[in-house]
């Protein structure tokens, strides 16, 4: 059995815990939060620390899930890695392409060690069937995608949580926090963004930093175009939605299912697992990647999304940044 802890008690550690709970491998053994007074979240028995540092140094630990802020998530995870603790990070990968970069190379030099992302839609039932028809050429290739992300956040999303709306703590708006997974999966689906022409803004008026609204054209390597858009600006939380069109057919993602247009009507074809009510978004998909990481730290051969898988949207972030703030095209490292 594995030893794991959790550092941050925010919203998404639930995720987390209970996938630690309904998992008869794993052992909880600690958590940690700078803010005592949610230490009644964790179960009982379980020991409680406010210096993740203090929690690395005393307690003999097989993983950390690392649920903080986006930039904490590097240095926190650096210095797991640096006791000899095996780390599954939450997302995003970093807040820039240099660290991300820095992530990459942790993994890289310390192989005693595994370092999980927790870009969990890409286990999605949805995702997981699509990906094998276009694996198997069934259809033939991709000849086109869009993925849109049509949701809603109060002011009070970023008021209450204030890193959520600078650069320096968040990385971005409406790309790092909601729309993460997306461009993660345009490019799992059809493979590297090689060029893009993106335009960002601020159309809910609220006092940050970061944008709240995108559009972004995408040119793949394998010539295939493509187009992104998400916004926080909606009237309310719509369903994400991936389309892609093969040569043999056309397959849209939305409202958690993978549906095949026939003679212009959607036929359903796969459900993904989901939770019910208002984190409906977060998806069931976690617990599933958490399990995979926990096998592979056994020693089994599974597949995980490591450090080297998620650098890709960061730096798909970091070019629609720059092709926003320039008005040209630019190209994607």
């Amino acid at each position: 059995m594995k030893r794991a802890a959790v550092i941050g008690l925010g919203d998404i550690s639930f995720i987390h815990l209970g996938a630690i709970e309904r998992n008869e491998h794993i052992e909880l053994t600690a958590v940690c939060d700078i803010d005592e007074a949610v230490c009644g979240r964790a179960p009982a028995g379980v020991a409680f620390y406010t210096d993740y540092a203090e929690m690395l140094a005393r307690e003999q630990l097989d993983c950390v899930h690392v649920c903080l802020p986006h930039y904490l998530h590097y240095p926190v995870s650096r210095d797991a890695v640096l006791a000899g603790v095996n780390v599954f990070c939450e997302k995003p990968l970093a807040v820039s392409a240099e660290e991300a970069a820095a992530f990459v190379s942790l993994e890289r030099d310390h192989p005693e060690v595994r370092i999980g992302i927790d870009l969990q839609n890409r286990l999605n039932e949805s995702t997981e069937e699509l990906k094998r028809i276009i694996d198997a050429g069934e259809r033939g290739c991709v000849v086109g995608i869009r993925g849109s992300v049509p949701w809603y956040r109060p002011e009070s999303y970023y008021t209450t949580k204030p890193w959520r709306g600078a650069w320096a703590t968040a990385g971005s708006g409406t790309m790092m926090n909601q729309s993460i997974h997306t461009l993660d999966l345009l490019q799992f689906l059809a493979g590297p963004v090689v060029r893009l022409r993106g335009s960002m803004s601020q159309l809910c008026g609220y006092d940050i930093e970061v944008e709240d609204t995108v559009i972004c054209s995408l040119e793949f390597a394998s010539g295939v175009r493509g187009l992104f858009e998400a916004t926080n600006a909606n009237f309310k939380n719509e369903s994400v939605q991936i389309s892609v069109e093969l040569e043999g057919g056309m397959f849209i993602i939305h409202d958690n299912r993978l549906f095949e247009v026939v003679d212009g009507t959607e036929v359903p074809l796969v459900e993904d697992a989901k939770f019910t009510g208002e984190k409906f978004y977060y998806g069931a998909s976690s617990e599933k990647l958490i399990a995979k990481f926990y096998r592979a730290l056994e020693g089994e051969n599974v597949p995980y999304v490591h450090a080297s898988d998620a650098e890709a949207s960061i730096h798909l972030i970091e070019a629609i940044k720059e092709s926003s703030t320039f008005g040209r095209a630019v190209e994607v490292r």
